[in-house]
């Protein structure tokens, strides 16, 4: 940093400087980001933020900072999220297959993110068990029980705030399984859902599953039909972004089979680049292009090696396109595509 840059912007010098103290290198962008964090947070004083608003900032970023640490110990491991019914008895039929469910994706090497409450919360522990589930609670007058599974686990982690628990299912989701529920669980479904139709949050396989015998999803998708998709509300493509789970088999095939070649994807500048767990045959690629080309903004889709800002499994094959930001559900069947191709 020159004397030119410090006159121009006094806080530079003595943000490098902390930084520093904590032995960040100055030439990596992680560093950078940090330092722009410090420069926001010293911005609020001459702002004017109030006690109330800095207090909630401050404890948002507390939340969210532990709860990346205890997450990060475990990168690499996907993880399932699993909603539904704090009230739901261990005797019901959802109880019963959120547990079957849970124990099944991680016999396959799947960990399981619940509420960590009781009802469809204790039950996707029960199946994976305590050393494999983590449970994100939230600080409420009622139903704030932590279960017996879960409780006094260092994976456990409560929250003060919806959105940062919100925030913290969705950003380490690999996938996400519902089972019948109230508002709560409808607001964490559409939420999700909204947030994938938006682009705002990644594709993941999304699962609607219950006990056998019920008709909760398919009542569920029936008004969904009739009154989003009949009233235009939502696209056509829309209802595939998530699968009505006819069997705890069904669900769990439906979710391994998300990640059979299709590995997860990013944005380079205005490139969708998508990693693969095998390269696609110029047939194939060429059978992609012609079926999914109003997913592309201008040019084709290619196939590459890894780009140079990439620093994530740069083993891997890439597809790249320009991509219009819109209409994610036919991107989520351009991976079913993908996933359909015969492996060599």
């Amino acid at each position: 940093m020159t004397d030119s840059t410090a006159a121009i912007d006094p806080l530079s010098r003595p943000i490098a400087e902390l930084l520093a103290l904590v032995g960040a290198d100055p030439d990596q962008f992680e560093t950078r980001v940090v330092g722009e964090m410090i420069r926001t947070s010293l911005k609020l004083l001459p702002d004017g933020a109030d006690s109330g608003q800095l207090k909630l900032m401050s404890a948002s970023l507390k939340e969210m900072r532990y709860a990346y640490r205890v997450f990060n110990r475990w990168r690499g491991v996907r993880k399932v999220s699993i909603f539904g019914s704090a009230r739901t008895p261990p005797d019901h039929r959802d109880y019963v297959a959120a547990r079957e469910f849970s124990a099944s994706i991680a016999s396959k090497g799947w960990m399981a993110i619940t509420g960590g409450g009781d009802g469809i919360m204790k039950a996707g522990h029960e199946g994976p068990t305590r050393a494999s589930s983590f449970g994100l609670s939230i600080r409420l007058p009622f139903e704030t029980t932590t279960n017996a599974v879960i409780e006094g686990d260092p994976k456990l982690i409560t929250f003060r705030y919806f959105f940062t628990r919100k925030l913290m299912f969705l950003s380490h989701s690999d996938a996400v399984a519902v089972f019948p529920g109230g508002f709560g669980t409808h607001d964490e479904l559409f939420e999700v859902l909204t947030l994938i139709q938006t682009g705002k949050s990644q594709l993941v396989p999304v699962i609607l599953i219950e006990g056998a015998g019920g008709h909760y999803w398919t009542d569920w998708r029936r008004y969904l039909d009739q009154h989003l998709l009949g009233n235009g509300w939502i696209s056509p493509e829309d209802p595939g972004l998530f699968h009505v789970a006819t069997s705890i088999d069904d669900a769990v095939e439906h979710v391994l089979r998300f990640y059979r070649r299709f590995h997860s994807y990013r944005f380079v500048r205005s490139q969708l680049v998508m990693r693969l767990r095998a390269p696609l045959t110029e047939e194939e690629l060429a059978v992609v292009n012609e079926e999914f080309n109003g997913l592309v903004a201008e040019g084709r889709i290619e196939q590459s090696s890894a780009f140079p800002e990439e620093s994530d499994h740069r083993e891997l094959p890439r597809l790249h396109f320009n991509h219009t930001r819109r209409h994610y559900g036919v991107l989520r069947a351009l991976i079913d595509r993908i996933n359909g191709f015969d492996l060599a």
